[in-house]
């Protein structure tokens, strides 16, 4: 079969024969049509993460929508190394096979699914946001941010407030949830009257996917609002800076909770448990994030692409 595969450690995949995957006692063969290009996907193939520790020859990808022998449409997730998402076929425990609406196409749900689930466990599994509460999302205009807007919305926020540096991409966040907009500059600062006047109406709830500078300000804004009512700060993202320098006066003199979601944060069976929600979302209230559609073939261009957005689908079906 054809596949995205990695050769040597530390090179780049490419499109190459792999064997062919055969299920073991538990596992069903997957006849892979879309898997999406993310960040965790590259990061895994260096080695570089605790959660997958193969050598090379291996497949790429962690996931993907296709079809098992029987004819079922499902998205799938973790397929057995050194199988992949990005492949003809894969083989994956059953346990982590969902069943996916027909009314959504293979290209949107493989493209949703990391950063919908991103926002689904953060929300939900970490801060337990409820329905009525006031969200702020920093960073809303990549394509993880966007997705995060809609699903606290549809989770029951009462408030989603924006932060970005593209002024027209995060005016365009009005149309898809967000209440409130405020702009960041070069360096990724904010007006501080706009942060603290935000936090001062009540901000419950802070999704994080930038940090650096960002995130301090929003931290020192939580701090000068002087409030007693918890404010969940979630980090999820660095795509700033991976580090930030924080008094720990911000920390003793408010009541902020700061946490981190992701893999190692969040079982793996509630992560299945939220695919398995934001898949039937999708259908119910047409969750999308802006694509590029890319032929297997073309895994070396995908591979090489500077910008996460448009999130590319690698595709078994393109022409």
């Amino acid at each position: 079969m054809k596949a995205a595969v990695v050769w040597e450690a530390g090179k780049s995949p490419v499109y190459s024969d792999f064997e062919e995957p055969i299920p073991h006692e538990g596992e069903v063969r997957v006849h892979v049509t879309a898997s999406a290009l993310t960040n965790f996907t590259k990061i895994r193939a260096t080695g570089k993460h605790f959660s997958f520790s193969a050598r090379p020859p291996f497949v790429v990808g962690i996931d993907g929508v296709g079809k098992l022998e029987d004819g079922r449409r499902v998205y799938f997730l973790f397929p057995r190394a050194p199988f992949g998402g990005i492949a003809e076929r894969t083989v994956v425990s059953s346990l982590h096979c969902i069943d996916v609406p027909d009314s959504v196409d293979d290209i949107t749900l493989a493209a949703i699914a990391d950063p919908g689930m991103a926002a689904w466990a953060a929300l939900e599994t970490r801060a337990k946001m409820i329905a009525g509460e006031t969200v702020l999302i920093n960073g809303a205009t990549g394509s993880a941010g966007r997705m995060a807007v809609q699903i606290a919305k549809f989770l029951g926020a009462k408030k989603v407030v924006a932060t970005g540096r593209n002024r027209e991409v995060l005016n365009s966040l009005l149309a898809i949830g967000a209440d409130e907009v405020i702009s960041q500059d070069h360096d990724g600062k904010s007006s501080d009257d706009e942060l603290r006047e935000q936090f001062a109406q009540r901000i419950d709830v802070v999704l994080d996917y930038l940090w650096g500078a960002s995130a301090v300000q929003i931290l020192a804004a939580a701090t000068a609002a002087k409030g007693t009512t918890p404010i969940r700060f979630v980090q999820i993202g660095t795509t700033s800076a991976p580090e930030i320098t924080l008094p720990g006066a911000v920390l003793r003199s408010s009541a902020i909770q700061m946490m981190g979601s992701g893999i190692g944060s969040v079982a793996l069976e509630e992560i299945i448990l939220i695919l398995s929600k934001l898949m039937h979302a999708s259908s119910e209230v047409g969750l999308h994030v802006a694509t590029r559609e890319l032929e297997i073939s073309r895994i070396g261009e995908a591979w090489s692409a500077e910008s996460a957005t448009p999130r590319i689908v690698l595709s078994m079906n393109a022409p």
